[in-house]
């Protein structure tokens, strides 16, 4: 038998060996792999016939149930064997029954779960407490697999799931008395894919964007998981949430007030954007108003560009017409500055703002982008037509004025 064998068991059902995936098992048995469940989680307890016979066939139970499982007990064997040999021995039969037996080589996520949260409800080491803890965290993937065939799957589920979150409670604990913001928010933000609407995780993602002088994403947390509880559960966010979240905005103002924050906030935000800014047009508008009246206020320049596509001889279709302002978007986003601003106009039309340029340079711009456009989209059958001029003064280019 191969050294490497892994079952999985939450968030899917595999068995992989040896680096090879088998994930396909249910769909051959899905009452053997409810069977091959039960009996991991007892871990090493033989259960008798009967406990699972009722376990997997309730109120169905054949007249004959020990037959019926030794039925089920031989192709499950069979079904493990056909994935690694010598698989099936590890389901051995007691007198009356039978139990899982973990073969050397063979790993279960179920079992290392259970057995790191039991540990960590023990006084344990420090540096032993965070990398079991870890580790807890990282084999939860999802619920326990349930294919619908154990009687009392929902329970053995609810119960793992309240023993993660049990232990993402006391390692979220655990960060916050090391002020690691940014690992709280990590660990909160992969645990609320499991239980979106647990309280204490929304409050302690919120507590680390203000930490992290995020106090936007705090609200936006609050809104979402607002919003949430109205459409989910018809009531209002609870009393803990709502005082958690109003303590929190008291004490992210003065946060905010600093203004070395918010101008590392700002340039933090700003470092990781490369090229030109895409706006909807509202915004654009209001950016264009703001730096108009700027403009007139400092006798400084700005330039307004517009491109258009166009077909040749004939009016493009919508597929085309939007393949053309796609790839007409892609060369503007890379040729384009990182202070210039872009915004479709419409359906045809691209409008930017270009600081600091003259007809000179600007038309220079506008001009390489048709070319790159043309190179993009050669053989004539879509046009491209451009116009420049400075904000507030007359336009000059190669098309006539749009209405």
């Amino acid at each position: 038998m191969p050294r490497n064998i892994e079952i999985q068991l939450l968030g899917g059902f595999s068995i992989t060996v040896d680096g090879t995936l088998h994930d396909n098992l249910p769909t051959k048995s899905r009452r053997g792999v409810s069977l091959l469940t039960y009996l991991i989680l007892q871990r090493g307890k033989a259960v008798s016939v009967q406990r699972l016979s009722r376990e997997l066939w309730g109120s169905r139970r054949s007249e004959n149930p020990e037959n019926a499982l030794k039925t089920l007990i031989s192709r499950l064997r069979t079904l493990l064997n056909g994935v690694s040999g010598g698989l099936g021995s590890a389901i051995q039969s007691e007198q009356g029954g039978y139990r899982w037996e973990n073969l050397p080589g063979v790993r279960v996520d179920v079992l290392e779960f259970i057995e790191l949260a039991e540990e960590l409800k023990k006084p344990v080491p420090e540096t032993e407490r965070w990398d079991k803890s870890r580790r807890v965290l990282a084999l939860y993937q999802g619920e326990l697999f349930q294919s619908g065939d154990m009687v009392n799957g929902s329970m053995q589920a609810s119960w793992l799931h309240k023993s993660y979150l049990e232990t993402v409670y006391a390692y979220v604990d655990m960060l916050k008395e090391r002020d690691e913001y940014n690992e709280i928010a990590r660990v909160c933000d992969i645990a609320l894919k499991y239980d979106e609407l647990d309280e204490f995780l929304h409050i302690e993602r919120m507590r680390a964007m203000v930490g992290l002088n995020r106090a936007d994403e705090a609200r936006q947390e609050y809104c979402l998981v607002s919003h949430r509880s109205r459409e989910l559960l018809d009531a209002e966010p609870s009393d803990t949430l709502r005082e958690s979240y109003e303590r929190l905005a008291d004490a992210s103002a003065e946060l905010q007030f600093n203004l070395d924050a918010i101008s590392n906030e700002l340039m933090e935000r700003d470092s990781q954007r490369s090229g030109p800014f895409f706006c909807d047009y509202s915004a654009f508008r209001e950016i264009y108003n703001i730096q108009f009246r700027n403009l007139e206020r400092l006798g400084s320049t700005m330039f307004l560009g517009v491109v258009m596509v166009a077909g040749q001889g004939r009016e493009l279709s919508d597929i085309a017409r939007e393949s053309a302002m796609a790839g007409l978007q892609e060369i503007l986003r890379n040729n384009l500055r990182k202070g210039d601003i872009v915004t479709r106009f419409s359906p045809i039309i691209f409008a930017m703002l270009l600081p600091t340029v003259d007809y000179g340079t600007g038309g220079m711009v506008m001009e390489r982008i048709e070319h790159l456009f043309y190179e993009e989209y050669p053989g004539g059958s879509v046009t491209i037509q451009h116009r420049i001029c400075p904000l507030g003064g007359r336009p000059a280019g190669n098309f006539k004025q749009i209405s």
